[in-house]
């Protein structure tokens, strides 16, 4: 970890004030060079008290989202431990797929402030403009058959909204949902995507990647995804910090793969799951290639399909690679 991050972390976990020779005597360093660090630190915006015989001291924290803010941040075991910043890339997923096949280890974060290229599912072209959102990919080597890797779609969705729920503030109109199987929501509106892709052979895994794009400040929308898409600032009245999230949605995301893991299916996490999910008890169109039906969402089961019963009483299950859902009067 560099200098600053350490240092950031050193002041944040301290309630009271830390003198320049503590921390010059802990990284083994000069107080000069302790002194250009909290300038650095002030210049992005930290507000850092400096107290004669006392020390420096952290007053507020601005959104800020660099590495070395989130490395100060990050308490996992190995989700989100190696981070890769980028002020602006093409896009995480690719990014984080070519650090794959240079060996990146398993948890290693991609993470930009501006994304220029982002892909949705089926291919959609995602909108990201800077400061303003959460674009991270991360890599993932289960030992786990192929056909088990789709499910970690879910795995995540459930760990962006467990997250989300941990960083803003209770009781603010947030009350955070899942569109399956992995579309996040607010207020009937999309706040999330989630895009998974693998790089496997035939019975192995060589790696997952799995790509996030949150709009969390963002106060308006292009007028064609204005009446479907939203931010966690225009529905909750409030800025939100982006890189606490980032963090937030790492830790739940490291105890709920280990779940997953154990099992290799959703029946550790499915009643959580289902607590978040929109669709459960209501109606449906199920949009496939050959057919759309009307049905009834009934909730997900431990592979992670939809259930759902159809208008003459049968009950099915719908795989998410195949189909899209919608609402039978609009977007959920």
């Amino acid at each position: 970890m560099q200098l600053k991050a350490e240092i950031l972390k050193m002041l944040r976990e301290t309630d009271s004030y830390v003198s320049g020779q503590q921390i010059s005597g802990k990284f083994g360093v000069s107080r000069t060079a302790v002194w250009k660090v909290i300038r650095q630190l002030e210049e992005q915006g930290y507000r850092v008290e400096a107290v004669r015989n006392r020390g420096y001291h952290i007053v507020d924290s601005p959104d800020v989202m660099t590495k070395e803010e989130l490395d100060s941040l990050m308490k996992t075991g190995w989700a989100g431990k190696n981070i890769v910043y980028y002020e602006e890339t093409d896009s995480t997923n690719l990014r984080i797929r070519q650090l794959g096949d240079e060996g990146a280890p398993h948890g290693t974060l991609a993470v930009a402030d501006l994304q220029i290229a982002g892909r949705g599912r089926r291919g959609r072209a995602w909108d990201s403009p800077a400061g303003s959102s959460i674009y991270m990919s991360i890599l993932l080597r289960p030992d786990i058959p192929p056909d088990r890797a789709p499910m970690l779609t879910l795995v995540m969705a459930l760990s962006v909204a467990e997250g989300i729920r941990k960083c803003v503030e209770p009781g603010s109109g947030c009350g955070v949902q899942i569109k399956w199987p992995n579309d996040i929501i607010i207020n009937g509106k999309k706040l999330a995507g989630i895009l998974t892709e693998m790089s496997a052979q035939i019975d192995y895994i060589d790696y997952v990647t799995v790509g996030v794009g949150i709009n969390v400040n963002l106060t308006k929308f292009p007028e064609e995804i204005g009446k479907t898409a939203t931010s966690l600032r225009i529905e909750c009245g409030h800025t939100v910090k982006r890189s606490p999230l980032i963090v937030a949605v790492m830790e739940r995301l490291e105890e709920n793969y280990e779940i997953f893991l154990k099992t290799q299916d959703l029946s550790g996490l499915l009643e959580r799951y289902m607590s978040f999910l929109v669709n459960k008890d209501r109606d449906v169109l199920i949009l496939g290639a050959k057919e759309q039906y009307r049905a009834h969402a009934l909730g997900i089961n431990p592979m992670g399909e939809l259930i759902v019963r159809r208008e003459d009483g049968m009950e099915e299950t719908v795989y998410a690679g195949e189909v899209s859902v919608r609402g039978v009067y609009g977007y959920v």
